[in-house]
C-alpha cells in the first residue's frame, strides 16, 4: 500500500464561525405573532382606527359640543347639514349630529354588554359541556339544538314582551332603583340579549375543548392532581382564546344590528334616548322630504357593522396558528 501522499492535495481550513446554531432573529410570543400579522392586515388597521374613533367620539364629543341631545332649539326644525348643525336637525329642532354620537353610546354599550354576557356564560357553559362528556355533555348540546333552532329574534321579541313588566317593577325596589337613570329599556335589553346571544359561543367553545382535553398538557394537569375546574379555567380556555375573542368581536355587531331592528320596530329603546335604530325608525317617516334624518344613522350602524366583522376577519387570520411563519 503506497503510503507517499502528495501534500500539495490538502490544505488547511480557514478559521470560520459557527452559525448553523445561532438564531437570525428574536424569538416572539404568540400574541406577538398575532399583533405583527394583524398589523399586515390593512383592512383590520383600518376598521381598528375607525372602531376607535367612534368610540372616543361617543365618549368625549358629548362633553364638547354646544348642544344635548334633548335639546329642542325653535327656528332650526327640519334645516339640512350645516357648519351650525353637521347632520341637520329633526323635526323638533334637535341636533342630529350630537343625537346621533349619542345614539352610538346606546348602541356600542349594548354590543359591549350582550357580548360580555355571550363570553361569561358561552366559554363556561361550552367549557363543561366539552370537558365532562358524556350524558351531560348529550343533554346540554340537546339544549342548546332547541335554542339554536328558532330564529333569534323571535326569542327576544318574546322575552321583551315576557320581561317588560318584571323589570319595570323591578326598577321600583331600592336594590334597582341607583339604575333607573339608565333606563328599564335599555337594561331590558340588555338582559334579552345577554340571555340568548351565547349559544353561538357555547357550541365554538365546546368544540374547541373536546379538541384539546385529550392532549398531553392536560393529562399532565390530570396527573399533578388538579381539579376539573381548574383544568378548564387554566388550560383549556386559554388554550381556545383565539375563536372566542374572533366570536365575541363578530357578536358585537350583530347585538347592535339587532338592537337596531328591535328599536326600528318600536320594542327597543324609547324615547327621549336616541340609539341608531330609533333615529332610523323616527326618520322613516319623512324619508321623502328629509332624507338626511335617515342617512345618517344609517350610514353609522353600516360603517360600525362592516368595521367590526372586518376586524373579526383579520383577528381570526391572526390568531389562527395554521398561519403562522
Amino acid at each position: 500500500m503506497d503510503t507517499n501522499i502528495d501534500q500539495a492535495l490538502f490544505q488547511p481550513l480557514e478559521t470560520q464561525t459557527h452559525t448553523d446554531d445561532e438564531i437570525v432573529r428574536p424569538s416572539i410570543t404568540y400574541w406577538q405573532d398575532a399583533w405583527r400579522r394583524l398589523k399586515t392586515n390593512k383592512p383590520a388597521m383600518i376598521s381598528l382606527a375607525v372602531i376607535i374613533i367612534i368610540i372616543l367620539s361617543a365618549i368625549f364629543v358629548p362633553l364638547v359640543w354646544p348642544y344635548d341631545y334633548s335639546t329642542q332649539i325653535r327656528g332650526h326644525e327640519n334645516q339640512g347639514p350645516s357648519w351650525e348643525h353637521p347632520f341637520g336637525t329633526d323635526s323638533l329642532g334637535r341636533d342630529l349630529f350630537i343625537r346621533v354620537i349619542y345614539g352610538a353610546r346606546i348602541s356600542l354599550s349594548i354590543g359591549l354588554v350582550a357580548s360580555i354576557i355571550n363570553l361569561t356564560i358561552g366559554v363556561l357553559y361550552g367549557g363543561i359541556s366539552g370537558y365532562i362528556g358524556g350524558r351531560v355533555d348529550d343533554i346540554m348540546m340537546r339544549i342548546v339544538d332547541v335554542l339554536y333552532g328558532v330564529p333569534l329574534l323571535l326569542y327576544v321579541i318574546l322575552l321583551q314582551v315576557v320581561l317588560e313588566k318584571p323589570i319595570e317593577q323591578a326598577f321600583e325596589t331600592t336594590f334597582l332603583r341607583v339604575f333607573k337613570g339608565v333606563g328599564s329599556d335599555l337594561i331590558l335589553i340588555y338582559i334579552v340579549l345577554g340571555l340568548v346571544y351565547w349559544v353561538s359561543m357555547a357550541r365554538i367553545v365546546r368544540g374547541q375543548v373536546l379538541s384539546l382535553k385529550n392532549q398531553e398538557f392536560v393529562l399532565a394537569a390530570k396527573a399533578q392532581g388538579a381539579s376539573g375546574w381548574r383544568i378548564i379555567l387554566k388550560h383549556l380556555i386559554p388554550n381556545a382564546i383565539g375563536p372566542i375573542i374572533v366570536t365575541v368581536t363578530l357578536a358585537i355587531p350583530s347585538a347592535i344590528f339587532t338592537e337596531a331592528f328591535l328599536s326600528f320596530i318600536g320594542i327597543g329603546v324609547s324615547a327621549p334616548m336616541a340609539s341608531w335604530g330609533t333615529l332610523a325608525s323616527d326618520a322613516y317617516r319623512g324619508l321623502r322630504s328629509y332624507p338626511y334624518l335617515l342617512f345618517f344613522p344609517a350610514a353609522c350602524i353600516c360603517i360600525t357593522m362592516v368595521a367590526f366583522n372586518l376586524l373579526g376577519d383579520g383577528l381570526r387570520d391572526a390568531l389562527d396558528p395554521h398561519m403562522r411563519k
